[in-house]
């Protein structure tokens, strides 16, 4: 569909944002409904921040995505914050209401989603988070939407964990967090259904890398789940090593698409084709 003066405009901030595969997804879903939007990417430095929404507010913009590192300097610009935002301290997706612009976080909704395609009593399972950094924070409250109540958080600075624990004490999440140092680690393993890396570790350019070793990843039960936020490379070291210890692993790319997808459904007010967003991202990794 041609872009004209009547195109409604979405998009995602970030510094950089260059790299960001939220347009590939976004505009193959927006293509596939035959609607008259397109996502654009909008590099935004921090100190140009509020002056961005200003301007957003004036070109009609409908909504926007964010990216690093603007999801927790963006909160005080905002006119509402929902309680989950509000509870992992970072907003990833905002839309614009009579009152100002409002935002949400559904990186947890993205986290979830395909564990919710796993049979899995929730309930009775203890997760535990490897990491305790800002995306350690989605993944608590995925697994407490989920249903999960104790989640274990490993980390290697003490007082980093602890004032990751505090963090959360006025908030609905605070009885289930339980913080560990790393040390702990080989204890705690033989008891969890789902182990989660939310550390860069692996990343590129140091794709030989896992945060835990075949050893640790061994005492995982049969049937657990590794899960690595990471998307790129697919899979990474970590899950290569947990699938061999018979582990089912799942890799971040479809946390990806699913946070996406349930952005672009609250600013459009309808359902879209997750399945579309999906092979776009493929699509496009596998060019890279």
């Amino acid at each position: 569909m041609p872009i004209t003066g009547k195109t409604k405009l979405l998009g995602v901030i970030g510094d950089p944002v260059e790299h960001s595969l939220s347009p590939v997804m976004h505009n193959a879903a927006i293509a596939h409904l035959g609607l008259d939007y397109v996502y654009l990417p909008f590099p935004i430095q921090g100190e140009n921040l509020a002056q961005a929404l200003d301007g957003f507010a004036a070109i009609a913009l409908v909504g926007f995505n964010i990216t690093i590192p603007h999801k927790r300097a963006i909160i005080p610009l905002l006119a509402e914050v929902s309680p989950v935002a509000q509870a992992i301290g970072a907003v990833n997706t905002v839309w614009r209401t009579e009152k100002g612009w409002e935002g949400t976080n559904t990186d947890a909704i993205g986290f979830i989603a395909p564990l919710r395609e796993c049979d899995r009593d929730w309930s009775k399972i203890t997760p535990i988070i490897l990491g305790n950094g800002g995306a350690a924070r989605a993944v608590v409250a995925g697994c407490v939407e989920l249903g999960c109540s104790e989640i274990r958080v490993v980390g290697r600075d003490r007082a980093k964990l602890d004032k990751f624990k505090l963090s959360w004490q006025n908030t609905p999440f605070a009885g289930a967090i339980r913080v560990h140092l790393w040390d702990e680690l080989p204890s705690l393993v033989s008891e969890t259904q789902l182990l989660v890396n939310s550390t860069p570790v692996g990343m590129s350019p140091h794709i030989d890398r896992s945060p835990v070793d075949e050893n640790i990843l061994k005492q995982l039960p049969t049937g657990a789940i590794a899960y690595d936020l990471i998307y790129t490379p697919s899979p990474t070291r970590f899950l290569q090593l947990a699938k061999n210890c018979g582990a089912l692993a799942i890799d971040g790319s479809e946390m990806l698409v699913q946070q996406g997808a349930a952005a672009l459904q609250l600013w459009l007010q309808q359902p879209v084709p997750a399945k579309v967003m999906r092979q776009a991202l493929l699509e496009s990794l596998q060019r890279k």
